[in-house]
């Protein structure tokens, strides 16, 4: 029998599966608090060069000191970076003769001072990360998602190999020591070593959370999970803006957004390994008893249940599993969603409006996923995420409204195509090389969220070359996945089933086995294009 058969038989989707994918959605819905993050953690509000006092300034008010010690920028404001050598004190008759003799104007020798009327504190004023050390700043998100994607390939290879649910629980409780260690850094290395092992940990929850779930549904009802786990994501996303508004100080933020995988992580004892994965590693009878409690719980009789190595190698045999690994969209919706101020409205309003979009946009993909299919979705997602992007370099600045609404439009298709690219690899790869590939698949979308957050850094070539780069990747990567093949109504991994078994010296004789009914094995046989199969 089947495993899509033996789900049908205890109910693929009963109280069963409902109670799983609820524990599963709670870790799911922390994962935007800490990825995103970034956006508040390391905000840099309004600052200048801090003035030493003198006796001259006695009588003047902070303002007039701040006119004859910091030359401007063309738009009236005091510069960020830069000062007077001396005070020029001629301003004071007439501000508007900004001195053109460079020589007088240096770097700030004596520090910094910062607004902080937004933020009590952040990464930025702690360790003075602005000016010649924006880099740092920034490299902050880099050094996580640098974490993120190491996770992806140490957990990919860790769940295939001693199971989901023991690795979840590791993820979660090592995300929770180095979120804490994060909050109570005292240097700036400090910060960056454990925020980078928090992205290791948090990898391991985002990439075990959604197949776990998926792996216990049967097809009719694994498009409406996938949805589902995903929708918490955006709900997750909604809540950083009202904590951020009301957390203003980053270590205390720090807390809150670790706090809440304390409660989740006793939560996710509850949840039963992948009957799919033990199966498949030939742990027959703990999935027996795994799907003996489903059957109970979701009403239905008791029934009787009537195994093999892979690493990442396997994944580049085919043609098929080659081009699963082209996946980008990560690179493109990082690079919006950390961009939160620059379309005109306030960044906590942005950060929940980007999230409250994110919803409608899941809800349209469950319609067009089961009716175009997910190839035709994911690919168009990302172009017209690439066209919403384009589309705001030309849109003049003071068109805010106009801005707004294009940036909103291309994050909620740039949120699109993230969800059907995490459907859609799942459904792609068999259960005993899911999470291997999976975890390549993230490795390779990491990678492009590690680079999102130092694309901004390239606007001091021009003021246009980011959003010019994240276009022209979303552009160029909805392109390619018109190549990959389509996973609507498929079982899950039969698409690329028997692309790992060219002959029949690479395919075991129990992955024959598995197809019960003579037809079945009959196809097996035919799509490995081995002749001497038959005789078996």
């Amino acid at each position: 029998m089947k495993f899509e058969d033996l789900l049908l038989e205890i109910d693929g989707f009963g109280k069963f599966q409902i109670l799983i994918l609820f524990i599963l959605c709670l870790p799911r819905m922390n994962l935007p608090m800490h990825f995103l993050l970034h956006n508040f953690l390391a905000a840099t509000p309004s600052h200048h060069c801090a003035i030493p006092h003198q006796e001259a300034f006695v009588n003047l008010t902070m303002e007039e000191v701040l006119l004859i010690s910091i030359p401007r920028e063309p738009d009236g404001t005091f510069k960020s970076c830069e000062m007077f050598s001396q005070p020029q004190f001629h301003l004071l008759l007439n501000s508007s003769l900004q001195p053109e003799n460079n020589s007088i104007i240096q770097e700030c020798q004596h520090g910094w001072v910062y607004d902080h009327s937004q933020f009590t504190s952040t990464i930025s004023t702690q360790w003075d990360l602005v000016c010649e050390q924006r880099g740092l700043n920034q490299a902050t998100a880099t050094f996580f998602f640098i974490g993120v994607t190491m996770g992806a390939v140490v957990f990919g290879y860790l769940s295939d190999r001693f199971g989901r649910k023991a690795m979840l629980l590791l993820s979660l409780v090592c995300a929770v020591i180095f979120g804490m260690l994060s909050a109570a850094s005292v240097s700036y290395s400090m910060l960056a070593v454990t925020r980078t092992l928090t992205g290791v940990a948090l990898s391991g929850v985002s990439l075990i959370v959604l197949p776990l779930g998926m792996e216990w549904v049967d097809v009719e009802h694994r498009t409406f999970s996938g949805i589902l786990t995903s929708m918490f994501w955006s709900v997750g996303n909604m809540l950083l803006a009202a904590v951020a508004y009301l957390v203003r100080e980053w270590r205390w933020l720090l807390v809150a957004v670790t706090g809440p995988n304390t409660v989740f992580s006793p939560c996710s004892r509850w949840v039963p390994e992948s009957a799919r994965w033990l199966i498949a590693n030939g742990k027959v009878k703990r999935a027996h008893r795994h799907l003996l409690r489903c059957a109970r719980m979701n009403g239905r009789k008791d029934f009787a249940v009537s195994p093999e190595n892979y690493s990442y190698i396997t994944l580049f045999r085919t043609p098929v599993l080659r081009k699963i690994s082209l996946f980008g969209v990560a690179f493109s919706y990082y690079g919006m969603s950390m961009n939160l101020t620059g379309f005109g409205l306030n960044m906590y309003l942005s950060q929940f409006v980007f999230g409250f979009i994110e919803i409608p946009a899941k809800m349209i993909m469950y319609v067009l996923v089961n009716r175009v299919g997910r190839r035709q979705s994911q690919a168009w997602a990302l172009i017209l995420t690439g066209l919403c992007i384009g589309a705001n370099i030309v849109i003049p600045k003071p068109f805010t409204p106009l801005r707004s609404a294009v940036a909103i439009m291309g994050k909620g298709f740039s949120e699109a195509a993230f969800t059907t690219a995490f459907l859609y690899t799942c459904e792609l790869y068999p259960t005993v090389l899911r999470q291997n590939g999976m975890g390549y698949s993230s490795f390779m979308a990491r990678l492009g969220g590690a680079l999102a957050p130092l694309v901004f850094l390239l606007d001091e070539v021009w003021r246009s070359l980011p959003e010019v780069t994240y276009c022209g990747v979303a552009v160029c990567c909805g392109l390619v996945a018109f190549l990959l093949p389509e996973t609507l109504h498929v079982p899950f991994g039969l698409v690329g089933l028997a692309a790992p078994f060219r002959s029949l010296h690479s395919l075991p004789e129990t992955t024959i086995h598995r197809f019960t009914h003579q037809k079945e094995r009959n196809a097996a046989i035919k799509n490995t294009g081995c002749e001497s199969c038959k005789t078996k």
